[in-house]
């Protein structure tokens, strides 16, 4: 099913029926798809989408104080996040609507939980293929093309050498990368008396990269020895 870092991606759930909203959202957090906002109508939505900026939309097409297609119009002045919008009515109308204005994809209800999944995964995998080149840690995503941590959807910017550090350890995923081995591949080839400098950097990238900087889960101390990398694929 998906990657990891597909299930990190923000989800807005819209839907004015609470049974309905449950399930999704419950058949959603049993996949493993963590980060899930809901709301009720779609005044709640655009609210959501200019605190929340989500990534993903699940919209229902009757709301309370409009339609999903309307929302959908409204969004778009903000972002350009897929939408799948859901449905009680079979009604070919609704799907040439939702899919002439632009939806990703478009589902009737009933409809089985497993289905959801996969057309989500499909949906995910298309709109954010270009992520995969990306190196993936628990917290954040580095972007060594733009030299960018990206962290809950925004970029924070990189130094020059909290990039070349970076590099070396993704280069190393999984290994301990001595200190003598960073200075060098940083300082140049007489690397002696930059280990004050190279802790300060590291405690810098740590705060950038890590959830709790000072219980770190990707980039490790190896005490006598390093530094290791870990990344999301276990490396």
């Amino acid at each position: 099913m998906a990657n990891e870092y597909l299930k990190r991606k923000r989800i807005l759930l819209v839907d004015d029926e609470p049974e309905l909203l449950h399930m999704v959202l419950s058949i959603l957090q049993d996949e493993g798809y963590s980060q899930i906002k809901t709301a009720k109508n779609a005044a709640e939505a655009l609210a959501a989408c200019q605190e929340w900026n989500p990534e993903l939309g699940i919209f229902d097409v009757m709301l309370p104080d409009g339609d999903g297609f309307s929302l959908f119009r409204k969004v778009r002045d903000l972002s350009d996040f897929p939408i799948l919008f859901l449905t009680a009515r079979g009604e070919d109308e609704d799907k040439f609507t939702g899919l002439g204005l632009g939806a990703d994809d478009y589902m009737v209800k009933p409809f089985l939980p497993r289905e959801l999944i996969l057309r989500l995964h499909v949906i995910l995998k298309r709109s954010y293929k270009n992520q995969s080149n990306l190196v993936h840690l628990k917290a954040c995503a580095l972007d060594f093309d733009r030299a960018e941590v990206i962290r809950n959807g925004l970029p924070v910017a990189l130094t020059a050498k909290e990039f070349d550090l970076l590099q070396v350890l993704s280069r190393n995923a999984g290994r301990i990368v001595t200190i003598d081995m960073l200075c060098e591949a940083v300082w140049g080839d007489n690397p002696f008396g930059y280990e004050n400098s190279l802790m300060a950097h590291i405690r810098r990238i740590r705060e950038k990269i890590e959830e709790n900087p000072s219980k770190p889960q990707s980039l490790l101390t190896v005490k006598g020895l390093g530094y290791k990398l870990v990344t999301e694929d276990g490396q």
